[in-house]
């Protein structure tokens, strides 16, 4: 008996190609109207103003690793600190990229990047904790990549499929902070002898 509530992809065994979801004349015609919104398109889905809103917070939280990065580069002392700076040099010049990638994305979206230094702080997901020791600075550092890790990887949940753009841009950022933590957290087993957190910690 043949069944009649199957579909007709069953009954034939050949498997029927999916269907675009918008027709390629109706994305041309997407295309030319509103032009002036540029990269910002119908397939967007998420709230504009609140993502750039976020995006000004994560942008102040990069500049704030820049800041703290190259003033420990800049005062670390001691025999053992040569290393140290280089390290924390590095990671100025890639949370300085991070801080522009995050920055071109809000202009992307019809945003000012703020680059204003007042309330720079209170906008920020980090701190910035100078540290009295070469140690305190490895400690203060790690501890703003732990803060920076746990922030954008809520972030990427948020964004998801909504804004792939910002998402994908924040998975970016977030596996080099997440290198960052690590290299952080070496130095002061190798300074400090023992880990900072324990293992149940991270």
């Amino acid at each position: 008996m043949l069944k009649t509530n199957g579909s007709a992809e069953k009954q034939s065994g050949v498997k029927q190609d999916q269907p675009f979801l918008t027709d390629v004349k109706q994305l041309r015609l997407q295309a030319r109207r509103n032009i002036e919104q540029g990269a910002l398109t119908p397939a967007y889905q998420g709230n504009v103003k609140q993502t750039i809103a976020i995006l000004q917070s994560v942008l102040a939280t990069e500049i704030v690793c820049v800041l703290r990065y190259t003033m420990n580069a800049v005062v670390a002392s001691g025999l053992s600190s040569q290393s140290v700076k280089e390290e924390f040099d590095e990671h100025a010049k890639e949370e300085q990229a991070h801080m522009r990638a995050v920055a071109e994305r809000i202009n992307q979206l019809g945003g000012k990047p703020d680059f204003n230094p007042e309330g720079l702080a209170s906008r920020s997901a980090s701190q910035y904790t100078e540290g009295a020791t070469l140690v305190d600075m490895i400690k203060e550092n790690l501890i703003a990549e732990r803060i920076a890790c746990d922030h954008y990887q809520e972030l990427i949940r948020f964004f998801a499929d909504k804004d792939p753009g910002t998402r994908v841009m924040m998975e970016g950022i977030l596996v080099n902070e997440i290198e960052h933590a690590n290299d952080m957290h070496d130095l002061l087993v190798a300074h400090q002898g023992t880990p900072a957190f324990s293992k149940k910690d991270k």
